[in-house]
């Protein structure tokens, strides 16, 4: 910031008045109309030239009196040898007065009187200095901490010259150590069929890759462990350096390819909070399971304050063809319900039917194939699966199946077991008191990881790989009882499939067809599970107008529904799935009310990361499917607040294909 010196009166009008009286000179005797103007002018500036002068004094009249006023003079000659740089301010916040260590720091030539302090603080401003308890203010090559004290004339400042020690605190945070441990995510599925020297020839370029940006870019020193694990050490510096240019090494490691084409991916946990190498290493290794359950192909990064920062993540989850896990899971979890007085079985709040299908598969688990109590615990009146929970309510071999949360905490003791299904964050549970107050959980579910999932949870089954919660369950039973299951239990769990999988289009595996032939087998109804999907003509109506007055802004089709209407939610994601099918469309939202709060419900076909979008808004779920709540506000902010989102994020979001 340029230097402004208040105390000069401007040259320019002198030069007019100059100029203009040598012009009406020469024009006295050729032109009595032009002679007439340019004294005129000339009168005119010699008028505002006297007019600054007289202001300017006055100005600097009052500027000296405000400065003996704050200081005497025996003051200022005692105060001109302090050691700390100290200057007097009048009350415009130009400088009056400044000893001669200010003079040393501050200025080159002359006392730096006149000047603006602004020119000296910039960016930071005189009131948030005499405001604050001491302002970080750097000038030139130094680094001071200014204080400020207001006067009835002005004020005073003093500054700290403390850039030795800044630079210290500075050195000391960027070279910090950090921790960070580096997993080959699909390894396995890389080679699974490949000869040795491929698999050679794919390990080798993805640790030359590391290795080129661990010592080249980190400077850092990296390790290999076992199970393609590599740690590296580096420091906060290169940390930083690193997100500025988004972890590059993604793109790097997914350059390279196997025989079937497919990219390799990798995922880093850092750990930057600790304050021992052990608790950096322990943060580290929490940030890679959190990148490995969003999906892997990503960066997170456990911050200072316990929350995490990602990057990456825009691939898709690899599909694990190995079911060696599912059956230790199904094994250990028949153990726990084996040994609990009553198994309590919950989904997410406004349960679609994934959620309530995969519970009715655990409920046929447990009461079938383990001979133990289980009930279902379902807010109906907020559930948007009330076709599938009527077909099982009036039925008396299902008669108390569903029960309120209230009477899950009436029935509940230390020896129950509480199973949670498609969803493991504690702010989306059908009801969080009974999360809180049944000791012994397990979690099953799908969805890409967020930072508030369930911590205390005995079994934490988490694939984020699967298409479905009621395919995770459906391989569970297979291995606890196979023959659990019967012809309208196996039908609500193929409508929780199909209605994520929209039909086995979207996120459909291998082993999402193998569970659904094992359900097929069970007598799983199809055209039931049709009349699941079935709409009444009011919602198809609503649907409709959703989708008829949507815009499209970047390639993304934006729908927003200022009335509530009944299953507005089923209608809304509907309308995001539809919007889906219009050409040039890469992700569609639709925003609506319910009750107190705008609900946005987001799709995309792969290309697009809808988490990452909605994150921002505090929701969650898939790549290609997510969702959110926000209290508090209306569809035209959260509207706004989608399109600056968009505008901010959607570069990073959206999937490079090379």
């Amino acid at each position: 910031m340029n230097k402004r010196r208040i105390w000069a009166t401007s040259p320019v009008y002198y030069v007019m008045a100059a100029v203009m009286f040598i012009m009406a000179c020469f024009s006295y005797t050729q032109n009595k109309i032009l002679f007439a103007v340019e004294i005129t002018v000339s009168g005119l500036c010699l008028a505002a030239v006297i007019m600054t002068d007289l202001h300017y004094r006055v100005h600097v009249y009052t500027a000296l009196r405000a400065a003996r006023k704050v200081l005497s003079a025996d003051e200022q000659r005692n105060l001109g040898q302090f050691a700390l740089p100290l200057a007097v301010l009048g009350s415009a916040g130009d400088i009056v007065w400044t000893n001669e260590r200010f003079q040393d720091l501050f200025t080159e030539n002359g006392e730096g009187c006149g000047d603006n302090i602004a020119a000296y603080i910039y960016p930071k401003t005189l009131r948030q200095i005499l405001s604050e308890n001491g302002t970080s203010v750097s000038y030139g090559d130094r680094e001071f901490t200014a204080y400020g004290l207001r006067t009835e004339s002005g004020s005073v400042l003093y500054f700290v010259d403390d850039t030795y020690y800044k630079r210290i605190q500075r050195d000391y945070h960027e070279k910090r150590t950090i921790i960070a441990v580096i997993s080959f995510d699909n390894r396995e599925e890389l080679t699974r069929d490949a000869s040795g020297s491929e698999d050679s020839r794919i390990t080798s370029e993805v640790e030359s890759v590391l290795r080129s940006w661990a010592i080249d870019t980190m400077e850092g020193f990296l390790r290999r462990m076992t199970n393609g694990r590599y740690m590296l050490i580096t420091d906060d510096q290169h940390i930083e350096e690193a997100k500025t240019k988004r972890f590059a090494v993604l793109d790097s490691v997914r350059a390279v390819k196997g025989e079937n084409n497919m990219s390799a991916t990798i995922s880093i946990g850092i750990g930057r909070a600790g304050v021992t190498a052990t608790e950096s290493e322990l943060h580290a290794r929490q940030a890679l399971e959190m990148a490995l359950g969003r999906g892997g192909d990503q960066v997170a990064i456990y911050q200072q304050d316990g929350t995490y920062e990602f990057f990456g993540g825009l691939s898709k989850g690899v599909e694990k063809r190995d079911k060696v896990r599912t059956r230790v899971i199904a094994a250990t979890l028949s153990d726990h319900i084996k040994s609990s007085d009553h198994i309590f079985i919950m989904g997410h709040t406004n349960s679609d039917l994934d959620a309530v299908g995969a519970a009715v598969g655990m409920w046929a688990a447990v009461t079938k194939g383990l001979d133990r109590r289980a009930s279902i615990v379902i807010d109906k009146g907020r559930s948007m699966a009330t076709t599938l929970i009527n077909a099982f309510e009036h039925q008396p071999e299902y008669e108390n199946m569903f029960i309120t949360p209230q009477e899950a905490l009436d029935r509940c003791t230390q020896r129950s077991l509480l199973i949670v299904v498609d969803t493991h964050s504690t702010s989306f549970v059908e009801s969080q008191e009974v999360l809180k107050a049944i000791p012994r959980v397990v979690v099953i579910d799908h969805h890409r990881m967020m930072v508030t999932h369930i911590e205390n949870a005995i079994i934490f089954y988490h694939e984020p790989y699967a298409s479905s919660a009621s395919e995770m369950v459906a391989e569970l039973v297979q291995y606890i009882n196979s023959s659990a299951l019967n012809k309208k239990e196996a039908t609500a769990l193929l409508s929780g499939i199909m209605l994520d999988t929209k039909n086995f289009v979207l996120k459909t595996g291998v082993r999402t067809f193998e569970a659904s032939a094992y359900l097929k087998r069970r007598g799983a109804d199809t055209v039931e599970v049709k009349k699941m999907f079935a709409n009444s003509l009011d919602t198809y109506k609503e649907r409709s107008q959703l989708v008829a007055g949507a815009e499209v802004y970047k390639g993304c089709a934006i729908a927003c529904s200022n009335w509530e209407f009944p299953n507005v939610r089923i209608a809304a994601a509907q309308a995001a799935d539809e919007l889906l099918s219009i050409q040039g469309v890469r992700a569609s939202f639709v925003i609506f009310r319910v009750g107190n709060e705008i609900a946005i419900s987001a799709r995309s076909l792969g290309d697009v990361n809808v988490q990452i979008l909605l994150e921002e808004f505090g929701g969650g779920g898939h790549l290609n499917m997510a969702g959110a709540q926000i209290k508090n506000s209306t569809t035209n902010d959260v509207r706004k607040a989608l399109i600056r989102v968009l505008d901010e994020k959607l570069s990073e979001a959206t999937k490079k294909n090379n």
